[in-house]
């Protein structure tokens, strides 16, 4: 029984981590017929739905077709797709941007009367077929999202609540391993609760806080990846991280995205003499893939030792800029730039991460009861490297797989395993929180220099060296003192830090979003070969679960 003054469980049909479009589209899916609880660990909107600028991709123009964007979708992942999971995201599209109009999801529409939505087209696309919100899709779509969880009986919407670990039958002593809940702390109240539930779905997003520089909000620091490794799941594909080529460089903005649709809609890069570069790096110059385009653009800065590149659609009305990015145009006034007359400084940034906890077509996982969605998982839809817009895509579509999954189990007995309170009866207040921030600076500035857009295997190996002395230092840590978001979050980075560098490692050969020095070409033994790591029980080591490389 808990002590007085410790708290209690709350207890839930499903626990939802997380509280963007993956976690809600599921929350909302659920809701009539089950009583969900939401965590966000800072406000309900901060995270990266929230902030995404493009859209969502999805076949609803007559020229277009499934076949069209899964062709995409595979080309874009280099060979690691897994087909199978691209055709059942692709299909599905439709469907999603109707669920979502019928919420009341504004999309911008063609000014001709009659003409439909207005599908703009982005880099590895060969049609227009992104549904956006002007340039602030993800604003509209995550608080109509909001609006509509909240007004649900059935939904309770925790604000500022991390969870820390999962709660998991294993640990509390039984041979059948299923997970039952998560420990979770109250970042206002400064206490631990544990929460309940007969389901438990990981929706945290990805892990480009991993990296110095991010297009991301500070709540990316791979909680639901880590958490479902520490609990036994496998991870994929971790080493392929996407780099956003035009995040905003200016001091006052390090994290502002300026969209691919800029130069879906015509914007060029170019070097500060006004020199085109894309045409020598691809055909498709600025519409190329983005793993293509992030490195040409790092090509260009280290060549010239440049501290940005620009972004330039001042040939282009101003009407049409004005109109078409009105978030964009507005930001970059505040800051002292008129991108109607004006091309915008920029430079690649962390983004995306393609790889994490793998999961099947209904979002299970490997732990019984635990089902991930969105950035955390690794369906196979992205392979080496994401197309543009297929994310909020993949939220809507795993999230509402994983309810669908869900809704057809509730009727199973549940569990009845009662779930001691969280024991911090022999730590303390934290003696040094300096530790903490130099840990966590140091941990960033590395995995940017050693495990970024080009890779070698001496600074892979660096880096593996300094991880395992943050590991071991973080460990002690929070074994001793009490915990709080820094250092839950950073226990968590080091983590997936770990399980990108050792992944990078294995991968010997460029694809996609990993390119090594070492090895510049792509392998095609490795073609439909995930890097697949599991974690062996009582030794910390791990088991790549991928084939033999001499067959």
């Amino acid at each position: 029984m808990p002590a007085p003054n410790t708290p209690t469980p709350r207890s839930f049909d499903v626990l939802v981590v997380g509280s963007g479009a993956a976690g809600l589209a599921l929350a909302l899916s659920l809701a009539p017929r089950a009583r969900v609880a939401v965590l966000a660990k800072d406000r309900i909107t901060e995270g990266c739905t929230f902030y995404a600028q493009g859209g969502i991709a999805a076949v609803l123009d007559r020229q277009d077709s499934i076949e069209a964007h899964v062709r995409d979708t595979l080309e874009a992942g280099a060979g690691l797709c897994d087909e199978q999971a691209v055709r059942y995201t692709v299909e599905r599209g439709p469907a999603c941007i109707r669920w979502l109009m019928d919420l009341g999801v504004d999309f911008t529409r063609e000014r001709a009367a009659g003409r439909g939505l207005h599908l703009t087209r982005e880099g590895g696309h060969s049609h227009r077929r992104v549904a956006h919100v002007a340039d602030a899709t993800g604003k509209a779509l995550e608080t109509t999202l909001v609006e509509q969880a909240r007004s649900h009986a059935n939904i309770a919407l925790f604000e500022r609540h991390i969870a820390i670990d999962l709660i998991t039958t294993r640990k509390l002593g039984s041979h059948e391993n299923r997970c039952i809940g998560a420990y979770v702390l109250d970042r206002d109240a400064r206490r631990v609760h544990a929460f309940a539930a007969r389901f438990v779905v990981l929706a945290t997003g990805g892990a480009s806080k991993v990296y110095l520089y991010t297009s991301n909000p500070d709540t990316s620091s791979g909680d639901g990846i880590a958490m479902a490794w520490r609990a036994g799941c496998r991870v994929a594909n971790m080493e392929f991280n996407q780099f956003h080529p035009t995040c905003l460089y200016h001091p006052e903005a390090r994290t502002f995205l300026i969209s691919e649709a800029v130069r879906g809609e015509g914007g060029l890069l170019r070097l500060p003499d006004g020199t085109r570069f894309m045409p020598r790096f691809d055909p498709r110059a600025e519409l190329a893939p983005r793993d293509i385009v992030a490195r040409a653009i790092d090509h260009e800065m280290k060549r010239l030792g440049l501290d940005c590149v620009y972004l330039d659609i001042t040939h282009k009305p101003a009407a049409f800029i004005r109109g078409h990015f009105p978030t964009i145009h507005r930001r970059c006034l505040e800051l002292g730039i008129d991108i109607t007359r004006q091309p915008i400084p920029v430079v690649p940034a962390a983004h995306y991460t393609c790889g994490g906890v793998v999961t099947d077509l209904h979002a299970r996982t490997d732990l019984e009861g635990l089902y991930a969605a969105g950035e955390v998982a690794c369906t196979g839809l992205h392979g080496a490297n994401r197309l543009a817009s297929n994310s909020l895509l993949e939220c809507l579509v795993f999230g509402m797989a994983a309810a669908e999954d869900i809704s057809g189990r509730l009727e199973e007995p549940a569990p009845h395993i009662e779930i001691p309170p969280w024991d911090e009866s022999r730590v303390t207040e934290p003696d040094e929180l300096v530790v903490v921030s130099h840990n966590w600076d140091e941990l960033r500035r590395f995995m940017w220099d050693y495990v970024g857009i080009v890779r070698t295997t001496k600074r892979l190996q660096r880096a593996r060296r300094r991880t395992a002395l943050l590991m071991e230092e973080i460990d002690e840590y929070y074994s001793h003192f009490r915990v709080n978001s820094d250092l839950i979050e950073l226990r968590n980075l080091v983590v997936v830090a770990d399980l990108i560098i050792r992944s990078a490692l294995w991968r010997r050969e460029s694809r996609g979003l990993h390119y090594t020095l070492d090895h510049p070409g792509r392998d095609p033994a490795l073609d439909g070969i995930p890097t697949v790591l599991t974690p062996q029980p009582n030794t910390g080591g791990y088991a790549p679960l991928t084939v033999n490389r001499n067959g």
